[in-house]
């Protein structure tokens, strides 16, 4: 896979998706490894992780279930976190079509 960790932490919540593939990569759950499973498609296609051997919907009720279990507002934590890794998403389209 293509080490960019150095790169990605410059795009809006991409030193959560670097943490998220290294926890990913190690096994390890978490907010940061939900992140990266509801990325996938776009990790996958910008050559940063390899596919999922069972891509599906799980992760996104994983990271509510887990912001559930911490003090605060679980869901607007969640849509605070999905609308910044929506835009990790387009920053990394982004600039990947200008490294084209």
């Amino acid at each position: 896979m293509i080490h960019l960790e150095e790169q990605l932490k410059h795009l809006p919540c991409g030193l959560l998706v670097a943490e998220g593939l290294a926890d990913h990569a190690a096994g390890r759950r978490g907010i940061n490894a939900c992140l990266v499973r509801i990325a996938s498609p776009r990790l996958v296609r910008a050559g940063l992780m390899p596919p999922l051997e069972s891509p599906g919907g799980a992760a996104e009720l994983e990271l509510y279930e887990i912001l559930s279990s911490e003090p605060g507002n679980a869901y607007g934590r969640y849509n605070a976190i999905i609308r910044e890794l929506v835009s990790f998403e387009h920053a990394l389209d982004h600039w990947l079509s200008g490294r084209r």
